[in-house]
């Protein structure tokens, strides 16, 4: 299978501001150590199940288990970068239709910045791509890339508008109480 990076099959980008500063702020932390109930409270009711492994390689390794508009999506997200303040993980992720069983390719780029008043802003960035698969899915199914982009950036770009804010809230959950915790 091969992910086929020229095409994007829908791209998003959303921000949420908290109020804690940058420098106790640990994406990566937060999100090799999420608990599953946390992270079903960061997207209701689209959170299914999530957990934390690595790849046979010993690379961090991050499953979620959500529903994106009408498919059940289980995303196998390796760590590329993980620190502090930006994670690129990537997945190439299956996606459980009402017509059947594809894969697409998830980049998730998780991007913390320092705004003024000693705030930070959360970026939630998600970028999909097409595989061979998912096109020889589209084919069997008489339906075209362009009609299956707008519907996947419809549903994806909804579940990131929502989800982003609860993301950037438990981000700063963690923050406050690990400053606490000192």
């Amino acid at each position: 299978m091969k992910a086929l990076t020229d095409k994007i099959l829908s791209q998003s980008a959303y921000t949420a501001e908290i109020d804690v500063s940058l420098e106790k702020v640990d994406i990566a932390v937060w999100l090799f150590t999420l608990p599953e109930a946390e992270y079903l409270r960061c997207c209701p009711p689209d959170h299914i199940g999530s957990g934390v492994t690595t790849t046979d390689d010993g690379r961090r390794m991050v499953i979620n288990v959500e529903m994106i508009g009408t498919g059940l999506v289980i995303q196998h997200y390796v760590a590329e970068e993980a620190t502090a303040h930006y994670c690129r993980m990537n997945s190439i992720s299956d996606v459980f239709t009402p017509v059947g069983r594809t894969q697409v390719n998830v980049i998730w780029e998780l991007i913390a910045e320092s705004i003024e008043g000693g705030r930070t802003r959360y970026t939630n960035r998600v970028t999909s791509h097409p595989t061979d698969v998912f096109m020889d899915f589209l084919a069997a199914h008489g339906q075209s890339f362009e009609q299956a982009a707008v519907a996947r950036q419809e549903a994806g770009g909804d579940h990131n508008r929502r989800e982003t804010p609860l993301f950037a809230a438990s981000i700063a959950r963690r923050a406050v109480a690990k400053a606490a915790a000192k």
